[in-house]
């Protein structure tokens, strides 16, 4: 028996409906459309298999060391290539250490200076505080190392190192001398310029997006605008400001040149912050082409892996903060 038209025309829709149900969206629609989904498609699974692809190489790469040394090649403090003893310690408290006088200088700087252009500086100068601080962002890593090198780390030799290691350098190990120039310290102050541009960009973008319904209802209060914005809009921005820092933090844990050229590049745990120092960074960057033992090789493999780990989940933990916030803010 032969459907009726009708009957047809209705049985013809029902399968097509089924059949976008079944099928995934960009198999859907006309032959143009499902190419072009595709190629976007392939386009975004790309970049999750460039980075499982980076993960594996870097793991094989590393595993003849891995299996070596085992865990004490983290807690390790020889660097000796000629006698095959390789520890990362040195490197990763060079890293951090680094890093994190990094931060206790260029926070203050970064949320202060965002503070000033949302709050309180007029349009005509915010614009070009803003602009001049993110030029900051596009100068190479090399240039800020070549100007540390010629200005950064004699007036930090002849300035700060000298006169406070002589002051109390005997009573206090961390300011202990000699004064050698190229230090941990340097090596904090240029990680720290170069990343006050990152942080005070994300912190101003997290206080401009605080309603401006909260400031005016604080004002209508009668709060002055210093109460407001220590009370109101710090308050509601703190996710974000916390974001902006880890993206500043994971900024300096990754530098290379600029530090490489200013730290010392001496493989120990130093006590002193006026002492030469090493990141995982800079001995990667200084070791690598000169690498011809399968173990040296192996053993630098190593730490690209830990800073890579490190660096991935300071990101994410930064872009989750900072989305976070963009919600808030979309509500």
């Amino acid at each position: 028996m032969q459907p009726v038209p009708e009957q047809a025309g209705v049985l013809a829709t029902g399968t097509r409906s089924f059949a976008s149900r079944l099928l995934p969206r960009y198999a859907q629609g006309n032959v143009a459309d499902r190419s072009y989904a595709l190629a976007l498609g392939a386009f975004g699974l790309a970049i999750p298999v460039l980075f499982a692809f980076i993960v594996v190489r870097v793991g094989v790469a590393s595993w003849p060391a891995i299996q070596r040394f085992g865990l004490g090649f983290v807690g390790g403090t020889t660097w000796d290539p000629v006698a095959g003893q390789f520890g990362a310690l040195p490197f990763i408290f060079g890293t951090l250490a680094s890093s994190l006088l990094a931060l206790l200088i260029a926070v203050p700087l970064s949320i202060g200076l965002a503070i000033f252009l949302t709050e309180l500086a007029p349009r005509w100068l915010a614009a070009p505080i803003a602009f001049g601080t993110e030029l900051l962002a596009a100068i190479p890593s090399v240039v800020y190392g070549l100007w540390a090198i010629f200005v950064l780390v004699p007036w930090l030799r002849s300035s700060i190192q000298e006169p406070v290691a002589s002051a109390i350098g005997d009573r206090v190990g961390l300011f202990a001398g000699p004064a050698y120039g190229s230090s941990i310290m340097a090596g904090g102050v240029i990680l720290a310029i170069m990343i006050v541009p990152f942080i005070s960009a994300v912190s101003r973008e997290v206080l401009a997006a605080v309603p401006v319904a909260q400031r005016e209802a604080a004002l209508a209060l009668g709060a002055t605008r210093w109460e407001m914005t220590w009370q109101v809009v710090l308050p509601y921005a703190v996710p974000g400001i916390i974001g902006a820092i880890i993206l500043g933090l994971g900024r300096a844990l990754g530098e290379t040149m600029a530090i490489t050229m200013v730290i010392g590049n001496r493989a120990e745990v130093a006590t002193s912050l006026f002492a030469p120092g090493a990141t995982m960074a800079s001995v990667l960057a200084n070791e690598f082409a000169e690498a011809s033992d399968d173990l040296h090789l192996a053993a630098l493999m190593s730490i690209g892996l830990l800073l890579f780990g490190i660096t991935i989940v300071v990101n994410s933990v930064a872009r989750f903060l900072v989305w976070r916030v963009s919600l808030r803010g979309g509500k």
